[in-house]
């Protein structure tokens, strides 16, 4: 992964826990150095053992860091330079879910090497759809469910995420279902 998802951990720790807790948790996944470079490549390893030495050291569940890094990533890339993007890829949670292959297929023009996930959208209502998750990585279905609540806060579109079918039981993808939990335009 590139040093911009490590950066992106490295802040949620900092501003969260503060660096005495940073400093634990490189520490813990045997870093020699927290300096990340934006745009170089890294082993996913990297992330993983952040990953993992953050849930031992924060006593929390990988899952549990996982979904608060997720909802933390949008907030941080849209911070980071990545907003306008967001903003072409639609102006509400449904049209940017759709837009999300398009998205990242922008973002690769500046990450050559990376390797993103796909998503495709299903069975779409005005208040809900199924969103399909193809990745090459494992193990990272829970920070789909953080950055579909970090969209919900920067649509401030409040949802619900069940996650109904897991990679294990298909062997290719997860699927999520995404509903409003409020009607579009905040009829009841």
């Amino acid at each position: 992964m590139y040093g911009l998802v490590n950066q992106g951990v490295k802040d949620l720790v900092l501003n969260k826990f503060g660096e005495e807790t940073w400093q634990s948790i490189c520490d813990e996944a045997g870093l020699k150095s927290d300096r990340f470079l934006r745009m170089k490549s890294y082993p996913d390893d990297v992330t993983y053992s952040l990953v993992g030495a953050a849930s031992k050291v924060l006593e929390l569940s990988p899952e549990d860091i996982l979904i608060a890094f997720g909802r933390h990533w949008v907030l941080f890339t849209a911070q980071g330079g990545y907003g306008d993007l967001f903003d072409m890829a639609g102006d509400n949670l449904f049209d940017f879910l759709h837009q999300l292959d398009e998205l990242h297929t922008r973002v690769k023009l500046n990450f050559p090497e990376l390797r993103t996930p796909s998503f495709r959208c299903t069975d779409v209502k005005a208040s809900s759809l199924r969103l399909e998750y193809h990745s090459h990585r494992d193990g990272l279905s829970a920070l789909v469910v953080g950055l579909l609540h970090g969209l919900s806060d920067r649509f401030q579109t409040p949802l619900d995420v069940t996650h109904e079918v897991k990679r294990e039981d298909t062997g290719t993808h997860d699927i999520f279902f995404v509903s409003l939990t409020e009607p579009p335009g905040g009829a009841k």
